[in-house]
């Protein structure tokens, strides 16, 4: 099956989005694209010496400052 994520990007853009990416991630471009592709109410935050893989486990490296303004901003 095959399955291109930015296919139906505008059913979601509508909403607020967050993308956040590391400065070294091999999915960066990935990231920039589906930022690009998005509508209004969109934000993007490249974390300084992150990889990919980085984010899910170097909690130091986790803008969770970003993840806590972002979502009171958007879902009060």
């Amino acid at each position: 099956m095959n399955f291109y994520p930015f296919n139906d990007i505008e059913a979601i853009s509508p909403r607020p989005m967050l993308f956040i990416a590391g400065e070294n991630a091999h999915s960066r471009e990935f990231t920039e694209e589906a930022y690009r592709l998005a509508g209004n109410r969109k934000e993007l935050v490249i974390v300084p010496g992150a990889g990919h893989v980085d984010l899910y486990d170097r909690t130091d490296l986790i803008p969770f400052d970003k993840l806590t303004e972002f979502y009171t901003r958007n879902l009060t």
